[in-house]
Formats: C-alpha cells, sequence, structure tokens
C-alpha cells in the first residue's frame, strides 16, 4: 500500500465514524414519545445524544492530536450531516433539511472548538521536559 492511500484511511475513518455512531446512539429510535398530558417529546433522549457526542469525541481528539485537525472537522462534519439528512429524510415536509443542515453548522463549530483546544494543549511543552 502506498503512503498516499494509508494517509487516506484516516480521513475515511473520521467521515464513517459519525455515520456508524450517528446509527448506534439515535439511528434505531424512530418514534416519539407521548406523555400523560399529550405533550410530544423525542424521538431521542438527552442520553442517547451525550453519548454521541462522547463517543466522536474519541476520533476527534485522536485526529487533533496527530496534526489532523481538518480531516476530524471536515470528517465528522460530513459524516453527520450525512447521517442526519438520510435518517430524517422520510419527512414529507422537506424541514429535515434545515434539521440537517443545524447539524452541519453545529458539528463545524463544535469539532473547530474541539480541534484548537486539543491543538493548543498538544503545542504546550510538557512539564518536566
Amino acid at each position: 500500500m502506498s503512503r498516499k492511500s494509508l494517509d487516506l484511511v484516516p480521513t475515511v475513518f473520521l467521515v464513517l465514524a459519525p455515520v456508524v455512531a450517528w446509527a448506534a446512539w439515535l439511528g434505531w429510535d424512530q418514534h416519539q414519545d407521548v406523555h400523560a398530558d399529550g405533550s410530544v417529546s423525542g424521538p431521542y433522549e438527552a442520553w442517547q445524544v451525550v453519548g454521541l457526542v462522547l463517543t466522536l469525541l474519541v476520533p476527534v481528539c485522536w485526529a487533533a492530536s496527530r496534526g489532523r485537525a481538518t480531516a476530524a472537522v471536515l470528517g465528522t462534519t460530513a459524516g453527520l450531516t450525512v447521517a442526519a439528512g438520510y435518517d430524517w429524510s422520510d419527512d414529507a415536509s422537506g424541514l429535515y433539511l434545515v434539521g440537517a443542515a443545524l447539524v452541519a453548522v453545529a458539528a463545524l463549530l463544535s469539532t473547530l472548538a474541539v480541534c484548537a483546544v486539543v491543538s493548543a494543549v498538544r503545542g504546550r511543552p510538557r512539564p518536566g521536559a
């Protein structure tokens, strides 16, 4: 395998990880919850979204700590946007596009912030070194 092919592996992983994580945490829950007072919530519970975020912190921090912040930001954003768009595409109103766009913006901003923090910490000299 060539060096260029090996460089592509982490990028592909950073696109696929959010899709797999979305399916694991959110993809199986498709029904809204109707409460006793008639109000409706869901389909996702807060713990599912927190689980998704914490799961995605691992590959994003890993990539950022190895100087692949651009791949982490773009890959995670693309993966989450595709997963959300696909999961919500059965919405006949078309508003799923707005939701997917909001996921894209949130993913972009949050992964940028995480990568900036990881890169800043990584750039500091280690104590005792």
